[in-house]
């Protein structure tokens, strides 16, 4: 039977033995006995795993980045537990591979290994575009909240991507009633779209951006300053705006059959914000 020399995190060499099979054999493995109960859960697996992952970027190539990963599967009534193990397992066999082309397959192996009828994988990470400043032209670093999403089941799979995108919105009422500026702030606009096949997260990213009265920028110098304050005063937008314009543009998108979209401004002259939601196909959308 070999052996197996690996470096400590001190620096130390630790001889690892590979384990007996015989001795795998004799341990009881609780997860798969029987549960009397007779419940089916429709999931089971591990949340808020943090891990190192590859994105695809368009400028770039690959773009390292932290995730946060929810795993599951659908455990049956007989069985009592899921293999735990084998959700890590997973991600260490695919390290690196994590972006939209291989989610689908990496769902799939993950309901493969548990022998489940359902299979559900979610990854948030944070994603960097290096904008440049609209006058300037200086460079600065802007991050975005987003999430793949994948399930899978014998008859059907689901792949989604979420983000999360900062604009400036200014308010069309506080325009057109003041003799002079009008109110604005930062706003959120969060977006699910899915999908059928591959597309660029910086091409939605643009599409939400170009939605709003301004997009937001890393690094301004005045003349920065000052183009996208009059920009953001000729393009005023209602938090109701912001979700038509978004929808408006995503329905010209064949690439995507279903998408949600959620706004919510961060008012700079209210204790509160302000808030809609668009969705399609929905009940409120009008049939042309």
């Amino acid at each position: 039977m070999s052996l197996k020399k690996l470096t400590g995190s001190a620096g130390s060499s630790l001889t690892l033995r590979p384990v007996p099979a015989a001795l795998v054999r004799g341990l009881r493995d609780v997860h798969s006995e029987s549960d009397g109960r007779k419940l089916a859960l429709d999931r089971a697996g591990v949340k808020g795993l943090r891990y190192p992952i590859c994105v695809l970027d368009r400028a770039n190539g690959l773009q390292h980045t932290v995730a946060e990963i929810d795993m599951s599967v659908s455990l049956p009534h007989r069985r009592r537990g899921a293999h735990m193990s084998r959700f890590v397992e997973l991600l260490n066999r695919h390290r690196g591979e994590i972006d939209i082309r291989r989610f689908r397959a990496l769902c799939s192996e993950l309901r493969r290994d548990h022998d489940a009828s359902a299979a559900h994988v979610t990854v948030r990470f944070p994603y960097f575009i290096e904008k440049r400043a609209p006058v300037t032209g200086a460079k600065g670093l802007v991050d975005y909240a987003c999430t793949f999403g994948a399930s899978v089941r014998a008859d059907r799979t689901e792949l989604w991507v979420g983000v999360e995108v900062p604009v400036t919105s200014l308010c069309p009422c506080s325009k057109a009633i003041s003799r002079r500026g009008a109110h604005n702030q930062r706003s959120i606009i969060r977006v699910k779209v899915w999908f059928a096949k591959f597309f660029w997260l910086e091409d939605l990213i643009a599409l939400i951006e170009d939605s709003a009265s301004c997009d937001l920028y890393a690094l301004l110098k005045r003349p920065d300053e000052k183009w996208v304050t009059e920009r953001a005063y000729e393009r005023p937008r209602f938090v109701e705006d912001l979700v038509r314009e978004v929808g408006t543009r995503l329905k010209r998108e064949r690439s995507f059959a279903r998408w949600e979209a959620e706004a919510e401004s961060l008012e700079s002259i209210h204790a509160h914000s302000a808030y809609a939601r668009l969705s399609y196909p929905g009940s409120s959308t009008v049939k042309s």
